[in-house]
């Protein structure tokens, strides 16, 4: 019998005379079903196969997950938790309302970053970020340009904001904020923030400022404007290795 190049499938030979032909249809449609499955190993939505070391076929790497990166371990593919440096989305939320709380926030990460863009508040108002829902207020030291000014520390507060109103229907303005060692159980903690804006005034500033939180272990985070709602923007907050 003669077999294919690639597969060794066996099919009739040009002079052979073939008396069955169902048969050996079944036997090269099994030959090819066979040979199918073994380069198509999968099972699962989101699986992949790479080559084994037996010709022909492959193996299946099931799906890893959420936050694991594809590496290579004892020279096959396989997933694993980025060790150091990796950042990973947790949330996505819309900002409405007069407060949103991004809450059930992973403790597995080393800093949480959370990015605001196009933050539109219903009326003049500052941006606010309280972890763990803290209201205490007081000054942060902030850097404004143009103008502004340096208000003093005078102690740990329990929520982060800048000191100008943002503009009201200006859906440009952005925010970072870093926070390190989210995770540590001690009261006190540092933070900073930063931000471009449009405020209330029609001038374009940005600023940077540096906190000294009171807080804990962040579980979560509230966001809100001091006055109003929220008319627009989105919220993502990462965590970093």
């Amino acid at each position: 019998m003669a077999t294919t190049t690639n597969y060794a499938w066996e099919t009739p030979d040009d002079t052979d005379l073939v008396k069955d032909g169902a048969a050996a249809i079944r036997t090269l449609g099994s030959s090819v079903d066979t040979t199918t499955k073994a380069l198509n190993p999968s099972t699962t939505l989101g699986d992949i196969e790479y080559r084994s070391s037996t010709a022909n076929t492959n193996t299946r790497l099931g799906i890893g997950t959420t936050g694991q990166v594809l590496t290579v371990s004892g020279g096959v593919p396989a997933w694993a938790t980025p060790s150091s440096g990796g950042m990973t989305l947790i949330s996505t939320t819309t900002l409405s309302g007069s407060s949103v709380t991004l809450s059930s926030i992973p403790q597995t990460y080393n800093e949480l970053q959370l990015w605001v863009v196009n933050f539109d508040p219903s009326t003049g108002a500052q941006f606010r970020i309280a972890p763990n829902g803290g209201t205490t207020a007081t000054d942060n030291v902030e850097v404004n340009y143009p103008g502004g000014g340096s208000p003093a520390l005078n102690g740990y507060q329990g929520y982060m904001r800048n000191t100008n109103n943002f503009n009201a229907g200006t859906a440009t303005n952005s925010i970072i904020a870093v926070f390190p060692a989210y995770t540590s159980t001690a009261a006190r903690k540092s933070a900073y923030m930063t931000m471009g804006f449009l405020d209330s005034d029609g001038g374009n500033r940005t600023a940077a400022i540096f906190n000294k939180l009171e807080c804990g272990q962040m579980s979560s985070l509230v966001l809100s404007p001091s006055t109003g709602t929220f008319d627009g923007g989105t919220a993502y907050l990462y965590g970093v290795k």
